[in-house]
């Protein structure tokens, strides 16, 4: 018979197997002992397997970060040798009385693709292919950071030529958890392509775009996302008790489980339900042009449940509005825009359906009207919209509401009648993806302490309502997050908000602008760094679509301050001032080559006041990198304010083109009421 050579790592159990079956080899057909020696092969690394685990967090296609020790860790049975194989290197240890290991593998270079496999007692039991060495960036937030490429600006020519497989990220499931958690719901490593970064986070695909291309290695983004959440979420439970703005509702949460979620998710079901799906029975009759809407109430558009036409309400809102269209507008296909409606809506005209906008899929808001559709005298446009969140309606400017030939416009602003509750009321939800700690406890624990480069985060509008607080909470989950990685002061680069609702025509007061500031006394925190994106906001919608340009603000911050590259990464920031015969002279840091003007000749956005605290807009003008602001309503100014608005206009640059933070030099305003005092 011919002999059976096998060269591998053997267990004992493998060569107590082997020896028995040498001493019956002779009488054992030749079939039998191949199909036995597979077994043996086969199905002893998938016994110790079944005792080894690693996290989710480890798959193919993971990109480990370079330069530091790389943190490993898993379960396995009690007293294992652990070994882990990563580019001819080696390194062990055992596992623990609780089946919990962890090592620190050596330090490794940028570069790849390898093989890493980890043994359990010398038998190789799980190995993950096309693993990557470079570096590994957490990007976090809510919606803005969790929004897609496909969602923003360019999206299809974006996707098209999405070729970046040294580029790749892992997206954690959703997951809100009472308790902290060993691993994530789910996910893992994906390289980038045309189908893989459709549903990757537009803000941090551009960011690792740029790093990857002008850093030359690969950039590995783990992304822990969450839209509509406040700091707290993802914050720990022991640093947030620490807190007085959050340690109240933080031992709320002893009170809650995990049946409290199952709750929540099966009316969120129905909440869906109910917002995407009409009644038909009653969207049949109400879209009818003979329907009776004498008892419907008045409102003029355009407006929103935040301007307060309507009373604040969560809901099917349907709205109607009777149009006559003139000879001359007959016989021709016809456009109707809607100008800037919020939220979910769908319109009908004359009984048929144009269009269903889903969260503002739809790049513009006008549709065609076939010329077949309108009648000579009455024609009836029916709108059913859900408000949501305090949001709802239609947001100015009333001139783009109307229906056009191409020549002619009807107007759409103006009286519209509307109804609440004619379909059943959508059930409260409690968000518990809101509550302190509940989403580091499901989407931040389980990863750490993965090897990373540093963070980057988007968010801060769930917070603007006790926007006080936020400069403590932020940095709260700043240090929270460095102490339970235990990588050192590791980076952590942020995006300031960015300008958003209707602009005012007064200088007035701003939670917004409040929450701005929040974040710009946290640059305070070491190793800090922030984006900010006054200038690229939108009025109407707070996901702002150009995330190619916030993608790239965050890259320049973060080759200025973590790789050293010499590049504009800021715009101006204001360092001091000084008054002069009723002027204030303002001087700034980070002019680059100067400061300039981003849009027309004349400077906006600068208000100033004197001791009676009343603001006006002021002249601005820039002398010698130095900004010179008076007003002739202000004789004696003593402040002064840029870009101090929900939706600021202001238009000062640097010569890099990259926008001026806003700043106040006055602590006037009043502390709203603070997350402590509302407990």
């Amino acid at each position: 018979m011919p002999q059976i050579i096998v060269t591998t790592l053997m267990s004992p159990m493998k060569t107590d197997i082997l020896v028995k079956l040498k001493s019956n080899l002779p009488s054992m057909p030749r079939l039998y002992l191949i199909v036995l020696f597979s077994l043996i092969f086969i199905t002893a690394p998938s016994m110790v397997s079944a005792q080894l685990s690693l996290p989710e967090i480890f798959s193919d296609n993971m990109v480990l970060q370079r330069d530091k020790e790389i943190p490993l860790w898993g379960s396995a049975a009690a007293g294992s040798l652990i070994t882990v194989e990563l580019n001819g290197v080696r390194q062990s240890t055992t596992s623990n009385a609780d089946k919990s290991w962890e090592l620190h593998f050596p330090k490794q270079k940028a570069g790849g693709p390898h093989l890493l496999t980890i043994y359990q007692d010398s038998i190789a039991a799980i190995s993950f292919k096309n693993v990557l060495i470079g570096d590994v960036w957490v990007a976090s937030g809510q919606s803005n950071m969790e929004w897609q490429v496909q969602q923003a600006k360019d999206a299809s020519e974006e996707i098209k030529n999405a070729q970046h497989p040294e580029i790749r990220y892992f997206k954690v499931d959703h997951a809100k958890r009472t308790q902290p958690q060993a691993d994530v719901a789910g996910g893992s490593w994906q390289a980038i392509d045309s189908n893989t970064v459709k549903e990757f986070s537009a803000v941090a695909y551009y960011f690792s775009r740029k790093i990857q291309k002008d850093i030359n290695i690969p950039i590995g983004i783990i992304q822990s996302t969450w839209g509509g959440t406040p700091v707290e979420a993802w914050t720990s439970k022991e640093q947030l008790l620490s807190s007085p703005a959050a340690r109240n509702r933080t031992l709320a949460n002893d009170t809650i489980s995990e049946e409290h979620f199952v709750k929540d998710s099966l009316d969120l079901i129905r909440f869906w339900n109910i917002v995407y799906t009409p009644e038909k029975k009653v969207q049949k009759e109400i879209i009818k042009r003979n329907y009776n809407d004498e008892d419907w109430s008045i409102i003029k558009m355009p407006s929103t449940l935040k301007d307060g036409a309507i009373s604040y309400y969560e809901g099917i809102v349907w709205l109607r509005k009777e149009v006559t269209i003139p000879q001359s507008m007959m016989g021709k296909d016809l456009t109707i825009s809607l100008g800037h409606p919020e939220m979910n809506y769908t319109l009908f005209f004359n009984e048929e359906r144009i269009c269903k906008n889903v969260w503002n899929a739809n790049e513009t808001h006008d549709y065609p009207i076939p010329k077949t559709l309108a009648k000579k005298h009455k024609n009836i446009i029916t709108i059913r919209m859900a408000y949501l969140w305090g949001g709802g309606g239609f947001n100015p400017p009333a001139d783009e509401m109307y229906i056009s030939d191409g020549d002619s416009k009807i107007t759409l602003s103006g009286d519209w009648k509307y109804k609440k509750g004619l379909e059943p009321a959508i059930p409260e939800i409690m968000n518990y993806h809101q509550y302190p700690s509940f989403l580091y406890n499901g989407m931040i624990n389980p990863i750490i302490p993965y090897g990373i480069k540093g963070f980057i985060w988007y968010q801060g509008e769930n917070n603007v309502e006790a926007a006080s607080d936020y400069a403590e909470l932020f940095s709260l989950l700043i240090s929270d997050w460095r102490i339970k990685w235990q990588q050192g002061y590791l980076p952590f680069i942020y995006v300031q908000l960015a300008n958003y609702m209707k602009e005012n025509e007064k200088p007035s007061e701003s939670d917004w602008a409040l929450l701005r500031e929040a974040q710009t006394k946290t640059l305070k925190q070491p190793n800090t760094a922030m984006a900010c994106i006054i200038d690229i906001g939108e009025a109407a919608s707070i996901h702002p679509l150009n995330k190619q340009e916030v993608g790239r603000r965050l890259a320049l911050l973060a080759e200025s301050m973590v790789y050293q590259q010499k590049v504009q990464a800021y715009g101006p920031i204001y360092k001091n001032h000084k008054i002069e015969k009723g002027k204030i002279i303002i001087s700034f840091s980070e002019i680059a080559d100067g400061l300039a003007i981003s849009e027309g000749t004349e400077l906006k956005g600068f208000a100033i006041a004197g001791a009676d605290q009343k603001f006006y807009w002021a002249k601005a003008e820039i002398r010698e990198n130095e900004i010179v602001v008076s007003s002739d309503d202000v004789p004696n100014p003593i402040v002064v304010r840029y870009n101090w608005a929900d939706n600021p206009n202001g238009n000062l640059t640097n010569s890099s083109g990259l926008p001026a933070i806003p700043f106040r030099t006055d602590d006037w305003v009043k502390k709203e009421k603070s997350g402590a005092d509302k407990e």
